[in-house]
């Protein structure tokens, strides 16, 4: 705030010339020094008016000394007048203006037009405060608030307020910075004949950063984000210029706009700026004929970790659904560390090749999960660059691992219900564990082998508080684009084939064999799709459903089901399936939930002798299936390998079922089906 006095001389003659004289010294009858100004315009017949302002309100009894220590330092005026309060300052007028844009809505056009004008008013001094300029900044900053249709007629003006205010700002510093929610401007001393290079980012309006040589540095806010923008200006950028224009390059200036009210372009039609709007200046010179680039960076300020890249704006909403989440992903963590430690202490149940691809998918989705949840935390240390790229770049990896190894479910499935082999398929597992780790593996290195910088701290929310969080995750829109969601597409789009096949082939078999599947409700029948759902990693399809008025529905679908698909795996293929619970109650349980060591497979004994068995039976089995193939027009045939397969411990599916062929009426339909459909065929 300026507090400003009038002191007059009177006089008979006209004001014949206007000129400006400044103060910046020190009232020495004061307490306090306060530094002025005085502005007077007198003519030639020695009268006039003078404007005296402070920094801060005093006393009018002190201004006398002030007055006569500008005046006696000028031989050439005499002043025997009035000291009076001058009319209100530059600075409420401008509060004012402020409080009038404070509802942008309630002003048309024409309003709008009055209002610039009254600030471009205000600015027309030789200096601008930097209370005025701060105040202005605000007002612009309101007024971008309004339609492009009420600022049309003044948006060329709007501009040029922000200009004149980086012209004229009085700089108590080598660097002045002033904020507001959608403008952010930035001066900067220089020396024109010896520039420095100098670098402006801002993340947004309230994050700015100005930097000169290693040794300077101006910093508002946190540097927690990436930019939505910089430009780097080199340090031969005046070089070429006369020495006239090198004094005149005595202040670079940068203006941010984070809406592009004032900016628009008929010729992009429906299309949108999906940027901020980034400027810098010389003192409003034009310079031509560069030696060396100047670096302009602009970035998409819409992302988000879904497929439409679109931020939740609601800071309520997102953070219900940041607790899911991460709720979810720990609840899922602990289910899948113990459905990992079952299959792995218990061999009986990881005998069959489904429940090995059970084990690797849980291991990746265990991975991911731990990674997600230790990813936010690194975020709070943006000063860790490279921690931050490694950890966006194990989560990456282990997104696509899980991604794969879901594929590799349906392909299995694939494989044993539906495509027949009469050969057997070697080293089954090894091959599908290269696939499962081996092809994530080569799309992340060819990722940051492209640019490292694919990864690093990414805003994930833009919020209408104009706060954002952030994350360690994919910086590149096109690396995200393609290294995510083309992969993702891929297995979902072949998954959700696999699943479509599935629930034919299933159908087929209920009325080839309906006698076995009277005792079948349909609530088992639900049971078993939602776990080959969760096993397929359907849900994740809710994310291609997140767009426009749906979007929040789907994203909460989206946060709930993936974020506790571990715990479904859990539920559908721990705690429902019998042989599991089996073995829970024979190591785990005392008392009277405790079964005998002996009592889940009567054949214990006799498994030996049912291997042996089993290649001498499969091939009376296969042409049957085969048989029943051809008439049908489906086959409901397993992969075979030979007996140094067996000895590695990668068996046949069907082999390794074959000792759990007393599976419980409620355990996988898809594993019943195939003991149901050996039993038959072994049946004298």
């Amino acid at each position: 705030m300026c507090f400003q006095y009038s002191l007059q001389n009177e006089c008979d003659g006209n004001p014949q010339e206007e000129n400006i004289c400044h103060y910046t010294g020190e009232d020495a009858s004061c307490e306090e020094s306060e530094a002025a100004y005085v502005s007077s315009k007198h003519n030639t017949t020695n009268c006039g008016t003078v404007i005296l302002g402070f920094a801060h309100e005093v006393p009018i009894c002190n201004v006398s000394a002030a007055v006569m220590t500008v005046f006696q330092s000028n031989k050439g005026i005499y002043y025997d007048g009035l000291v009076t309060r001058a009319a209100e300052s530059s600075e409420s007028q401008a509060n004012t203006l402020l409080e009038q844009t404070r509802d942008i809505s309630k002003l048309n056009s024409s309003q709008v037009e009055q209002l610039v004008s009254q600030l471009e008013n205000l600015l027309s001094g030789p200096t601008v405060s930097l209370a005025l300029g701060n105040i202005s900044i605000n007002i612009v900053s309101n007024l971008l608030g309004a339609t492009p249709e009420t600022l049309a007629a003044s948006s060329n003006r709007i501009i040029g307020i922000v200009d004149t205010v980086g012209l004229k700002l009085v700089l108590e510093e080598t660097t002045e910075t002033l904020l507001s929610p959608a403008v952010a401007l930035s001066v900067k001393a220089t020396d024109g004949s010896n520039f420095q290079e100098t670098v402006f980012s801002i993340s947004d309006p309230s994050n700015v950063q100005v930097r000169g040589d290693t040794r300077l540095r101006r910093s508002v806010g946190t540097d927690s984000s990436t930019p939505q923008g910089s430009i780097r200006l080199p340090p031969s950028l005046t070089q070429d210029l006369t020495s006239e224009q090198q004094q005149l390059a005595s202040r670079v200036q940068f203006n941010f706009y984070q809406k592009s009210t004032v900016f628009q372009d008929r010729s992009l039609g429906e299309r949108k700026l999906n940027s901020g709007i980034l400027g810098a200046s010389v003192a409003n010179l034009s310079i031509t004929g560069l030696q060396d680039d100047v670096i302009i960076h602009l970035r998409n300020t819409q992302p988000v970790p879904d497929l439409s890249r679109q931020p939740v704006t609601s800071r309520l909403q997102a953070t219900i659904l940041t607790f899911i989440t991460y709720i979810g992903c720990g609840i899922s963590a602990i289910f899948l560390s113990i459905t990992l430690l079952t299959y792995l202490a218990f061999g009986k149940l990881r005998k069959d090749i489904p429940s090995k691809l059970l084990i690797q998918l849980c291991l990746a989705l265990l991975l991911l999960n731990l990674v997600f949840l230790v990813d936010a935390w690194l975020a709070l240390y943006p000063e860790a660059v490279g921690l931050c790229i490694s950890t966006a770049w194990f989560l990456h990896y282990f997104l696509l691992v899980s991604f794969t190894w879901m594929g590799l479910e349906a392909v299995h499935m694939y494989l044993a219900l539906v495509k027949v082999f009469n050969s057997y398929i070697s080293r089954y597992m090894l091959k599908f564990s290269l696939v499962g780790w081996g092809v994530p593996m080569i799309v992340v290195i060819i990722v940051i082998a492209v640019d490292k910088n694919n990864y690093g701290l990414v805003s994930y929310g833009k919020f209408r508080d104009g706060t954002t969080d952030t994350f360690c995750w994919l910086k590149n829109d096109i690396a995200f684009y393609v290294a995510v969601v083309a992969y993702f597409c891929v297995i979902f789009l072949f998954n959700f084939a696999m699943f479509i096949v599935v629930l034919v082939q299933l159908c087929r078999i209920k009325r080839q064999n309906p006698q076995n599947m009277q005792h079948r409700s349909t609530l088992q029948d639900v049971r078993s799709v939602s776990g080959i759902t969760i096993l397929l990693g359907l849900t994740w399809g809710f994310a291609f459903f997140a767009w426009g008025p749906l979007n929040l529905p789907f994203m909460y679908l989206f946060a709930i089901f993936n974020s506790l698909q571990g715990f479904f795996i859990f539920v559908f293929h721990c705690v429902v399936k019998e042989n599991v619970r089996r073995q829970w109650r024979t190591y785990l349980c005392c008392g009277r939930m405790r079964l005998p060591e002996n009592s889940e497979w009567s054949r214990t004994a006799t498994q030996k002798t049912a291997k042996k068995q089993s290649v001498t039976n499969l091939t009376s089995f296969q042409s049957s299936a085969s048989s029943q193939s051809n008439n049908s027009s489906n086959s409901s045939s397993f992969l075979v390998s030979d007996s140094s397969e067996q000895l590695n411990g990668i068996g046949s599916p069907f082999d390794d079922t074959a000792i759990a062929a007393d599976e419980n009426h409620s355990s996988d339909v898809i594993l019943n089906e195939i003991n149901r459909q050996y039993r038959n065929q072994q049946a004298p």
